[in-house]
């Protein structure tokens, strides 16, 4: 399934479920066989359009959590109680079970080798998604460009993908956690909510100018990357995705 995602027309396909992973208490993965799948970027999302017994439609947008490389298709769905969608994607699916994709689509927060870096990827509770897929594609990689990754949560329990995070670290490498409402009492990382000076402790000194992704909520994103601006880095290469409760 993997290679670069190829242009034309955007159909609807089906994707079986093969794997169902609970990453949190309210996040959970989707690992999809998606017959025919053109392959995409590290960065990019898909619509997800389910249809009930009456013939009612309905469709979000979620971000591809796997890297190109991988063999199968990945999402990684957050819980809101009062969402439309995702109860079932994240509550309901079941292995076996089909949905409709359509994919791959955006090109504005995607990242390859040819982009350069140092990286800075910087994402709040479920805006790891995407990141994990640079990331990973980053490590199958040359892994030459700087990568600094900082992840911002409630508490430890709602870090996604927290043991593949725990075993990151290496080479040019380098994750930083920020617990914002709950921590161990042995906890040595960042307590509190990313600010500027904790931004100015992580990124390196020699990424003067580097190529930042910042992916969450929207007030997070928008104070990230404001920070940034004020920090003297260049509008064109911070890249920004927001969600919100329209992506539940």
């Amino acid at each position: 399934m993997a290679g670069a995602a190829l242009p034309g027309r955007l159909n609807w396909q089906l994707a079986t479920v093969t794997e169902l992973v609970d990453e949190t208490p309210r996040c959970r993965s989707l690992i999809f066989d998606v017959p025919g799948w053109p392959g995409h970027r590290a960065g990019q999302h898909v619509d997800v359009r389910l249809t009930a017994e009456d013939g009612y439609q309905t469709e979000r947008s979620y971000s591809i959590a796997s890297a190109p490389e991988d063999a199968h298709l990945m999402l990684t769905v957050e819980r809101l109680d009062d969402g439309e969608v995702s109860p079932y994607l994240a509550g309901v699916l079941q292995v076996g079970d089909q949905v409709e994709l359509r994919g791959p689509i955006g090109g504005y927060f995607a990242w390859d080798e040819s982009l350069g870096g140092p990286l800075v990827l910087v994402a709040g509770g479920s805006g790891i998604v995407p990141l994990r897929a640079i990331v990973r594609h980053w490590a199958a990689g040359a892994r030459k460009e700087m990568v600094s990754l900082l992840y911002s949560s409630r508490s430890l329990a709602d870090v996604i993908y927290r043991n593949e995070l725990d075993n990151l670290e290496h080479g040019n490498l380098t994750v930083h956690l920020a617990l914002t409402r709950e921590w161990p009492s042995d906890w040595t990382g960042h307590r509190g909510r990313i600010d500027r000076n904790y931004l100015a402790e992580v990124v390196p000194a020699e990424a003067q100018q580097p190529l930042v992704y910042v992916c969450g909520p929207t007030a997070f994103v928008e104070l990230i990357a404001q920070t940034f601006v004020d920090m003297g880095i260049e509008t064109d290469r911070i890249k920004t995705e927001r969600f919100g409760p329209t992506g539940s």
